[in-house]
């Protein structure tokens, strides 16, 4: 189902910050704060806002090592091997993609010793393949 145009506004603005007042959000829109507030209610029953989300500032995991984890997985071994990747809180995210690799995970640790650890532990999950990891050196920006 397509996104209206204020929708797509709305969401642009609640992804940069879930917690703004709905007059806020309606000021910012040129809308009224009753629209707005309907509009949210509508995008979250029709499932296109799934849920709110904490980001926490870069210098809050200050040292913390974060990678991209590529994984190869068997064939028919994805769903198995996504229920076991949920169950890791050091995966921060995790998305299919086309191309050799069929997974990338966002794995975040306090140290090197750490994200080894992580690796040699999504390696030994049932239906893995293999893994190639990609330290994050920054992040110019987020959204």
């Amino acid at each position: 189902m397509p996104v209206a145009s204020p929708d797509v506004r709305l969401l642009t603005l609640l992804r940069e910050n879930a917690r703004l007042s709905t007059a806020e959000i309606a000021r910012r829109l040129g809308l009224s704060r009753t629209t707005v507030q309907s509009r949210i209610e509508r995008l979250e029953r029709e499932g296109v806002i799934t849920g709110y989300a904490v980001r926490v500032r870069e210098d809050f995991e200050q040292g913390h090592i974060r990678a991209q984890i590529m994984i190869t997985v068997r064939p028919r071994q994805l769903t198995p091997v996504v229920t076991a990747l949920r169950s890791i809180d050091a995966v921060r995210a995790l998305h299919s993609v086309s191309g050799p690799y069929d997974l990338i995970a966002l794995g975040v640790v306090p140290t090197v010793a750490d994200m080894d650890a992580l690796t040699d532990r999504i390696g030994c999950i049932e239906g893995v393949e293999r893994t190639t990891s990609a330290i994050v050196l920054s992040t110019k920006f987020e959204r």
